[in-house]
């Protein structure tokens, strides 16, 4: 997905660079905004695919029966536990673009926010909706 998602920025990137192009060409504006906007597209798309393996390598779930975690990240290392006496549904998703990957979002919600453990296949997320559900439905409020 993260993939899919660079490929993306590429299209919207080119895009933007053609339509520079084009104000270019036609109201006279300087050369140098579209070949800006060209080069800033080829470093950030290199950047995107280049943190693929690190963004895979560092991002990890677990549950248990208190919490829980959800890690990414090393240089900028985010870490959160929901408490599962907080979770109030577990709900899954899945746009167009993951329905064609054959993955989900498997989205753990509080009264506070939403959190995403992300394109994950459809029969684990069955799986983490049903365990999750069963652990928060088991604990009580007072529950620590």
């Amino acid at each position: 997905m993260w993939r899919i998602s660079s490929v993306g920025s590429l299209i919207f990137g080119a895009v933007i660079t053609g339509a520079l192009w084009l104000a270019t060409h036609f109201w006279h504006w300087p050369a140098w905004i579209w070949w800006l906007i060209a080069g800033l597209t080829i470093v950030e798309v290199v950047v995107e695919l280049a943190i693929v393996p690190y963004r895979y390598h560092f991002w990890r779930y677990q549950i248990s029966a208190r919490d829980v975690e959800i890690q990414s990240g090393f240089f900028f290392r985010k870490q959160t536990a929901i408490p599962i006496n907080r979770i109030q549904n577990v709900t899954l998703a899945a746009g167009p673009i993951l329905q064609w990957q054959h993955l989900q979002t498997v989205n753990i919600e509080t009264a506070a926010t939403t959190h995403k453990i992300e394109s994950v296949l459809p029969e684990t997320a069955a799986q983490l909706k049903e365990q999750i559900m069963t652990l928060a439905l088991e604990a009580t409020p007072h529950d620590d």
